[in-house]
């Protein structure tokens, strides 16, 4: 009736789930009133998720296509495990099939166990995604008053950050973008918690790029960033930033890679964890095949360009969680400013956006120096700018004059801008916003170093 919108709601089916098959008093009940136990429910939910992802899809659409009937049955067959089997995905028919072979016709009390228990996560995602949209479509506020987060289990690894915590990998219901998630693992051993931390690291970092991009990670932290004419020159100016730091790093690539590449990543990296790219050629494979630990993955769509990411970025804390939209801000230059009375060169501008964007990638407090779309130095995760400075110089050396200094926040006092024109920086890109920006702008001009205020910030905590 109405449409098809009530179909299952009735005694005679919810009856013959929920009755308790050990109960006299429950089977005497059905059997009054002709209703047969049924022993299993196999339901697909309307394509909720389907639907919602059409382009332009009209909300009358997307409501009728919430499903009321099937989370009914599916839930009532659930709550009766003991006597019931459910099953709510085409995945699990073969081993459904093969129980009621092997056990004339019954289902183990075990698989029903299993099945309800899948049943019930299979709803509760059905759930959220339900009331995530209709949030986001209907609702005036930004955050919804609960917020769910479902994912699919990809793998229970060895161990997580320690040998001693247990862990699991699990995919966002929402992703089909160019991530880790997505991955498809061509070679090597199976992939750590530490591993996945790295290569989404990586992966974030060489989607900034449009020009053929190499990050070389290690840590959650690049050690090497380079944009080249191919890969192969992109990944060599990348080595070379910092090669004591590449050994045991992860090496992202944002274009496929063929024979030669691999030969010139074989010869200057004796030993990383893995490599990720859009795709590999023959060559290449059959290279990366005489290091059978290295992890080589495909991902595909990376290197092609992205709009928004989709989703939140979220941040466990004990007892609850962040969630905030992730750091997307790096091509709004609207709200650049030069503030010094010296401008930038059209080359010194190009650095200037390269350290932007890969300052954001790195721990705060952060500070890069970049020449050449090279990272040259990398001060990280210090408790104070000037110290994070001090590391970039030094690491750089002599590699510092003429180079580039990008700053993930403010710079509170002139001392770091006295630092870099001892150094020989020849440009500097900030945030601004200090109380003491004057003072800031006022070395940049005696130094004769131009300044460029992003009006915004890029903290990685």
């Amino acid at each position: 009736m109405l449409d098809g919108r009530v179909k299952t709601l009735h005694p005679v089916v919810h009856g013959g789930l929920l009755s308790l098959r050990d109960n006299p008093e429950h089977m005497a009940t059905i059997a009054k009133h002709n209703i047969k136990p049924i022993d299993i429910v196999v339901v697909n939910l309307y394509p909720f998720e389907a639907t919602i992802a059409k382009p332009g899809v009209e909300l009358h659409d997307v409501i009728e296509n919430i499903d009321i009937g099937g989370p009914s049955m599916i839930r009532s067959a659930s709550k009766n495990y003991r006597s019931v089997a459910v099953v709510v995905s085409p995945s699990r028919y073969a081993d459904v099939i093969k129980e009621l072979k092997e056990n004339n016709g019954a289902t183990t009390f075990k698989l029903r166990q299993e099945l309800a228990i899948e049943a019930f996560g299979h709803t509760a995602r059905y759930d959220a995604t339900i009331h995530e949209y209709l949030h986001h479509r209907l609702s005036e506020s930004k955050w919804p008053n609960i917020f769910t987060l479902s994912g699919t289990k990809l793998q229970e690894m060895r161990y997580g950050e320690n040998p001693h915590q247990a862990a699991a990998f699990y995919k966002d219901k929402n992703n089909n973008l160019p991530t880790i998630a997505n991955g498809k693992q061509l070679q090597g051993k199976e992939l750590s918690y530490n591993n996945i931390m790295d290569a989404d690291a990586a992966l974030a970092l060489v989607k900034e790029f449009n020009k053929p991009a190499v990050a070389i990670i290690k840590h959650t932290n690049a050690c090497g960033t380079a944009i080249g004419k191919d890969a192969a020159d992109a990944f060599v100016k990348a080595f070379e930033a910092d090669p004591l730091s590449a050994f045991g790093g992860i090496v992202a690539v944002n274009r496929p890679v063929d024979e030669a590449t691999t030969k010139t990543i074989l010869e200057k990296l004796s030993f990383f964890e893995i490599i990720l790219a859009p795709s590999y050629d023959a060559g290449a494979l059959k290279l990366f095949e005489a290091r059978k630990n290295l992890r080589v993955m495909t991902v595909e769509g990376l290197g092609s360009p992205l709009g928004d990411v989709p989703g939140y970025h979220l941040r466990r804390v004990e007892g609850g969680f962040l969630v905030q939209e992730f750091d997307q801000a790096a091509e709004d230059k609207s709200l650049h400013k030069i503030v010094t009375s010296k401008q930038p060169d059209p080359k010194l501008t190009e650095d200037m956006d390269f350290g932007w964007r890969l300052v954001k990638h790195i721990k705060s407090n952060a500070i890069v120096l970049v020449k050449d779309g090279v990272s040259i130095g990398v001060g990280a995760g210090q408790m104070n700018r000037v110290g994070s400075l001090e590391i970039a110089i030094k690491q750089a050396g002599d590699k510092a004059k003429g180079s580039v200094m990008a700053s993930d926040a403010l710079l509170p006092f002139r001392d770091s801008v006295d630092a870099c024109a001892k150094a020989g920086i020849a440009a500097i890109i900030q945030t601004g916003g200090s109380v003491r920006d004057q003072e800031v702008i006022d070395a940049a001009n005696q130094n004769g170093i131009p300044m460029i205020f992003t009006g915004y910030r890029h903290f990685k905590h």
